[in-house]
């Protein structure tokens, strides 16, 4: 396998930089820069020298194989982050025979080749890089840690074990069984069955919890939705007019609210119109407000037409420093009553995510399909009775193979390129 390197932190200006080199040249590599190595776990002062001139003075880091990132030799240099400092190390470890520069994704790719994590590990690492809130990072940590593998093992047990039961009434068709296997194996079917029916219920608000919530303010034109939209955000991202229908596209802003991203959306308003154009930005918010996981209803005294506010959506009315009313009222001008919209935003969303699962891709949604389907077949064969025992063997191995892919063990090759193409070229 080649050796391969990279700059591990970000690009640009920093007070230090790390370079990262693995593989079966790393040691030689290194060495051919640096002269002596420190011994393995024990970081060393070294000059970096390229025939005979000085690039930079280094921090050198030695894993041995079997005990780095990759499963490899690596060999990590901190450098200072000067631009100029790591091109020169960069450009001279590129001039060295055996190395070559890696590719996105390409370390992480050998730590799953070479057994350090398995796929679904590799996935909770791309989430812990593009994490924004607390909350995306616990559920990264909590993938990157092998939750997700830790389930896996222990439903392929109950998998393996109902199998072999099954498998030693046909191997003994002709014999006495003097136990009836069929009420464990069932037993064993249901705990995991169980146990994949309540990751798949809390699949969707892990999702949401990775890649956000979205949460629409609609309302009628002129109803204060943008100004409350700037309030919330804290900065004019969207345009303000006493003109009714100024907003026409829907307008995003991320946010961060209690750990949870969140997107806020501020929609057209909500009228009939005969304008061409303002009817699609209508159509627009009204779609856009019926796919989000929560909606704000700003009102300003009369209800909201075209669209009706659904079980735990928020009812605010609006422009509270001109009339106040009762219930929930706020004022994107005067700031009144918005920390309490805040408060109940993030009550429901907080709701929406208790129940997250550690599992928050739609492969892994696939995969656990695949094995409850054929968990149930083989309930369903073993209930037919012994002559159906082959089949009821075959459907348990099918649904161990499904949980198997879930951390990349089978059938998951034409994933790879796709999963490793998200990392930066230094993980």
């Amino acid at each position: 396998m080649d050796t391969i390197f990279a700059l591990a932190t970000a690009r640009g200006k920093a007070g230090v930089a790390v370079i990262r080199i693995s593989g079966p040249q790393a040691k030689a590599g290194a060495g051919a820069l640096c002269g002596t190595l420190p011994a393995p776990r024990q970081a060393g002062l070294r000059k970096l020298r390229l025939a005979g001139e000085e690039l930079d003075e280094a921090v050198v880091l030695v894993f041995e194989e079997g005990a780095s990132f990759t499963g490899e030799e690596v060999v990590e240099l901190h450098i200072h982050g000067a631009v100029a400092t790591v091109s020169a190390v960069l450009r001279a470890l590129g001039g060295l025979d055996g190395l070559r520069l890696a590719e996105p994704g390409e370390f992480t790719r050998r730590a799953l080749e070479n057994g350090r994590l398995d796929l679904a590990q590799v996935e909770g690492l791309a989430d812990l890089i593009e994490a924004e809130t607390e909350a995306q990072r616990k559920q990264a940590l909590r993938v990157l840690s092998g939750a997700v593998g830790s389930k896996v093992d222990a439903w392929r047990t109950d998998l393996v074990r109902a199998a072999a039961l099954i498998e030693a009434t046909i191997d003994f068709a002709d014999e006495d069984v003097p136990v009836d296997v069929s009420p464990e194996v069932l037993e064993l079917i249901g705990r995991v069955s169980g146990g994949i029916a309540a990751e798949l219920r809390g699949i969707s608000a892990g999702e949401r919890v990775r890649e956000g919530f979205e949460v629409a303010i609609v309302g009628r034109p002129n109803a204060g939705k943008s100004t409350l939209l700037n309030a919330l955000a804290g900065r004019e991202a969207a345009i303000t007019s006493e003109i009714a229908g100024t907003t026409r596209d829907v307008i995003e802003v991320r946010m961060d609210l209690a750990g949870l991203a969140v997107t806020l959306l501020d929609t057209a308003g909500l009228r009939e119109t005969e304008d061409v154009v303002e009817s699609i930005g209508i159509e627009r918010a009204i779609s856009r407000a019926k796919a989000a996981d929560l909606r704000v209803f700003l009102l300003d005294g009369d209800e909201v037409p075209l669209i009706a506010p659904e079980p735990g959506d928020i009812v605010a009315q609006g422009k509270a420093d001109l009339a106040p009313r009762d219930g929930l009222c706020v004022s994107g001008k005067t700031g009144a009553g918005i920390d309490t919209l805040i408060a109940q935003v993030t009550a429901r969303l907080e709701g929406l995510a208790a129940g997250a699962s550690v599992m928050s891709h739609e492969r892994h949604r696939i995969s656990l399909m695949r094995a409850q389907r054929a968990m149930e077949s083989a309930r369903n064969e073993v209930l037919a009775g012994s002559e159906r025992a082959e089949l009821a063997a075959e459907d348990l191995r099918t649904a161990a193979r499904a949980l198997e892919s879930l951390v990349g063990r089978v059938d998951v090759e034409h994933l790879l390129d796709e999963i490793f193409a998200s990392f930066c070229i230094g993980k």
